[in-house]
């Protein structure tokens, strides 16, 4: 399958879901992370707001705040698909931009650099044990990832992981994906990445 048919396929199983399976599986993937040292460790979170289907990260952007941490969403340029990360305080401070993302208000909130992000919470739709990953098509978090040097993991539904993804020589492939029954550790792409 090429990586529109995969996205189509896993989009449509985790669309089934129900209000409640959906709100506890996101709960059970985010409490592995939360107890993960990376976490525990970082200053500042990194995090998309997700959409439904998306793994839910309100409940980890809320917890964040509760731990005493910074939390910054992205802002994206669609003109050159290049994208920003800005410190956000409270919901208050997002605004609905195009095909109904929430992200940061540039009038509200500031900048947050990628060296001041200790832990980066990267968006997908399809997984490789190997920590490679299929997006959502636009290249924002490909490009953002070529300068970022900190900690990158993903957090996704158990049916996101399939057995291999395509891979193109610029994927940079996340550490470790935190599902709702296991950690998977990448082992920085090796095909070898330790279940836990």
């Amino acid at each position: 399958m090429d990586k529109k048919e995969i996205r189509k396929t896993i989009l449509g199983a985790l669309g089934s879901m129900g209000p409640e399976e959906y709100a506890a599986r996101s709960q059970e993937a985010i409490r592995r992370l939360r107890a993960d040292p990376r976490y525990s460790q970082a200053g500042t979170i990194g995090v998309t707001i997700s959409r439904f289907p998306e793994l839910d990260t309100r409940p980890l952007v809320e917890a964040a705040w509760k731990d005493g941490k910074r939390v910054a969403a992205p802002k994206c340029v669609p003109s050159d698909r290049s994208m920003q990360f800005r410190y956000i305080r409270s919901y208050e401070e997002l605004e609905t931009v195009y095909m109904d993302l929430l992200e940061p208000a540039e009038s509200m909130t500031m900048p947050a650099g990628s060296q001041e992000i200790g832990l980066l919470i990267v968006p997908g739709v399809a997984y490789a044990e190997t920590g490679h990953r299929i997006g959502f098509g636009g290249g924002y978090y490909d490009r953002y990832l070529q300068e970022f040097s900190g900690h990158k993991v993903s957090l996704a539904f158990e049916e996101q992981l399939c057995g291999e993804v395509p891979v193109e020589s610029h994927d940079i492939p996340v550490d470790s994906i935190f599902t709702e029954r296991r950690v998977v550790h990448c082992r920085g792409g090796s095909p070898d990445g330790n279940r836990l």
